[in-house]
């Protein structure tokens, strides 16, 4: 398996999502990669953790639907810190997923709802996805 790619244990069907990290496989301001299937699809997420906190999105720029890092697990970041779109430079703040600057400019990425449960990150893959970036359905 690809470092910074992990699959997401679909068998762990006790709680209201998938375990698809361990808080610990996150760095602090770091990004992680994983897989989940999400409605029978298996999609590429994003994972950004801050502290104790976590927040996700889809693998997806808005801008052209490709992958937004340039290796499987590879992301780039400016030196502020924006995640860069490898395909066509988009720029998105890890607050809310907002695209900051690049051909998407006020578009969002798409947010998963996860939560940290004990060491484990979930993804609650029940609720519907939301290009809205406050995470409402």
């Amino acid at each position: 398996m690809e470092e910074g790619v992990r699959s997401s244990l679909s068998s762990d069907e006790e709680r209201s999502g998938v375990v698809v990290a361990r808080l610990s496989e996150i760095p602090d301001e770091g990004l992680l990669e994983v897989e989940a299937t999400i409605d029978g699809v298996a999609e590429s997420l994003i994972l950004h953790r801050v502290g104790a906190e976590v927040r996700a999105w889809l693998n997806v720029c808005p801008h052209a639907g490709r992958r937004l890092d340039w290796a499987p697990g590879k992301f780039l970041r400016s030196k502020d810190g924006l995640l860069i779109c490898a395909a066509h430079g988009a720029s998105f703040e890890l607050g809310r997923g907002q695209c900051v600057a690049g051909p998407c400019r006020g578009d969002a990425l798409r947010m998963v709802a996860v939560e940290v449960v004990g060491e484990d990150v979930v993804a609650n893959v029940t609720r519907s996805l939301s290009s809205d970036p406050s995470g409402a359905p």
